[in-house]
C-alpha cells in the first residue's frame, strides 16, 4: 500500500520506477515526495518532484507525452514506488520510448502488436494489410488462422529453424487479428494462462 512509503529515508523523496504496463519495458526513473504521490492519484497522470526545478512536474505537461497511470506498487522496504502507465508517446526527452534507450523486454513487442492491432481495428486505415482482414470478416481471418496454424505444423516438422520462427510469426499475427476481431486480445490469453499455471500449481 503507497500508504506504507517511507519518505523519510530520502530526505522527503521516493524513486519511482515507472514501467509501461504492457510490455514490461521500463521507461524512466522520477522522484515523488507525498504531494506527487498524491497529485498522481487523483489526475491519473504520473507527476513527480523535480529537484532541478523544485517544484511538482506532470510527465508531458508541455509535450503532450504524458504518462496515464495504471498501478502503483511499493517495494519489500517502503522506500520505493514501482509505476505502471500507459505512455502517450515517447518518454524520453531524446524522443525514443524509454529513457533507457529503445531496450526493451523480448516479449514485450508482443504488446505493442497487440495494440498496434487494435489500433487498426478501430481505425481501419486504407491500405493496411489488418485493415483488410478486419473488412473480410471473421470467418476469413479465421480461414487465415487455420492457414497459418497447417503451415507452421508442417514446418516444424519437415523445415528448418528460420522457417519455423516465420511460419508461428505469421500465425501469431493472425491469431492476434481474430482475438481482437472478438473483442478480446493476447492479454486476455496471458492472465487465462497465468490463472490455468496457479491453479495446477495448487494441485
Amino acid at each position: 500500500m503507497t500508504e506504507d512509503l517511507d519518505f523519510g529515508k530520502g530526505g522527503g523523496l521516493v524513486p519511482a520506477i515507472v514501467q509501461h504496463w504492457l510490455t514490461g519495458a521500463v521507461l524512466m526513473l522520477g522522484y515523488m515526495d507525498a504531494e506527487a504521490l498524491a497529485v498522481t492519484r487523483a489526475s491519473g497522470l504520473v507527476t513527480f518532484h523535480s529537484r532541478s526545478k523544485a517544484r511538482l512536474w506532470t510527465k508531458g505537461e508541455h509535450s503532450g507525452h504524458v504518462l496515464r497511470l495504471k498501478g502503483l506498487h511499493v517495494d519489500c522496504d517502503a522506500d520505493a514506488l514501482l509505476v505502471l502507465a500507459e505512455p502517450a508517446g515517447p518518454t524520453c526527452h531524446r524522443g525514443t520510448a524509454s529513457c533507457f534507450g529503445e531496450a526493451r523486454p523480448p516479449l514485450g513487442f508482443l504488446a505493442e502488436l497487440d495494440a498496434l492491432v487494435a489500433r487498426r481495428a478501430a481505425e481501419r486505415p486504407a491500405g493496411s494489410y489488418t485493415t483488410g482482414l478486419f473488412e473480410g470478416g471473421i470467418r476469413r481471418i479465421a480461414q487465415k488462422v487455420g492457414e497459418e496454424g497447417v503451415e507452421t505444423a508442417l514446418a516444424a516438422v519437415a523445415q528448418g529453424d528460420a522457417e519455423l520462427l516465420g511460419e508461428a510469426a505469421d500465425l501469431l499475427f493472425h491469431l492476434t487479428v481474430a482475438l481482437r476481431a472478438r473483442g478480446l486480445g493476447l492479454a486476455d490469453v496471458a492472465t487465462l494462462l497465468a490463472d490455468r499455471h496457479a491453479q495446477r500449481s495448487k494441485g
